[in-house]
């Protein structure tokens, strides 16, 4: 399906790109040729991806990956995205992962978006039911089937750190603190998270309760936190302020897998635990590793002309 948003990319000259090689050319009769940028836009529990096909080689340049996420991601003039994943081959990894964001920086956090990248990479071929994948951050193990026709890939996550130390916070020891009426803990597993136990989430009012926790003098450098009712012993529901975003996001797997480690830190759950989320479920396992599985899908694929 061609898609053009009608804005050029600023500073991105179409010779520029066409000696990378990358684009492919479509003559047609009678006028000058038309460039192509092929896409797959993809999601995992409502987190949106614009997924780019750099395996076998370059289709936009380093230079202006950025730019090209900046307008891409705008969900009024462009395909409207949370983030542009570049997927490309890696010597070391087979699959290496760029992640770049509206705002056009580039994330460090190593998982978001790495369900859609593995689900893309199973079905074009480029690996089999298990692989590592690249990251700004490092590296992350990946495992992935077909159940029932829906995929699901479970990703091998950091120890978590509890101490302040480790998540930004003031202090020394382990974080537990009364904040905005309250009790908070504080994990850094992937990202640092702040974790509430309530009796139900949806009496919170995240709007309020979200940037008074977030912006707290306790974290110098803002914190995303996330409100976790319990539902038995293998069982939680989270919302979760997204620092970024600076609201409530659909679904945050970082928030999923440190409601799920501290909960279970406190003896209230088993060591597999499924959490609900508003886009969807996502299951953390805990033992000596920490694994999180959840779907992908392709929503569409596509072409942008120019």
């Amino acid at each position: 399906m061609p898609l053009s948003n009608g804005r050029a990319l600023p500073q991105v000259s179409a010779n520029a790109i066409v000696r990378q090689g990358a684009i492919s050319k479509r003559q047609d009769s009678g006028s000058d040729f038309c460039m192509e940028i092929s896409f797959s836009k993809m999601q995992e529990n409502g987190n949106d991806f614009i997924l780019v096909d750099e395996f076998e080689q370059t289709v936009i340049p380093d230079d202006m990956k950025a730019q090209f996420a900046a307008i891409y991601c705008d969900r009024r003039f462009g395909i409207g995205a949370e983030g542009v994943i570049y997927l490309m081959q890696s010597q070391k990894n087979v699959l290496r992962m760029r992640l770049y964001l509206p705002d056009e920086r580039e994330a460090e956090t190593p998982h978001t978006g790495i369900r859609c990248l593995a689900k893309y990479a199973l079905d074009a071929g480029y690996v089999r039911e298990t692989c590592t994948v690249g990251t700004a951050a490092g590296e992350t193990a990946v495992s992935m089937r077909y159940e029932d026709q829906e995929f699901l890939a479970r990703i091998t996550l950091p120890q978590p750190k509890y101490e302040r130390k480790d998540i930004t916070a003031t202090g020394s020891g382990e974080f537990r603190e009364k904040i905005a009426g309250f009790e908070v803990h504080a994990v850094t597993i992937d990202a640092p998270h702040a974790v509430i136990i309530v009796d139900a989430v949806d009496a919170v009012d995240l709007d309020a309760a979200g940037p008074a926790i977030c912006h707290h003098a306790s974290f110098p450098e803002a914190i995303s936190v996330s409100f976790v009712e319990r539902n038995g012993r293998d069982s939680i529901r989270i919302r979760t302020f997204d620092h970024a975003a600076e609201g409530e996001t659909l679904s945050c797997g970082t928030g999923a897998a440190a409601s799920a480690v501290i909960v279970h830190k406190l003896g209230l759950c088993e060591n597999v635990v499924e959490v609900e989320t508003r886009g969807g479920s996502l299951t953390v396992s805990i033992s000596d590793n920490v694994t999180m599985e959840g779907p992908a899908t392709t929503v569409f694929s596509g072409h942008i002309t120019f």
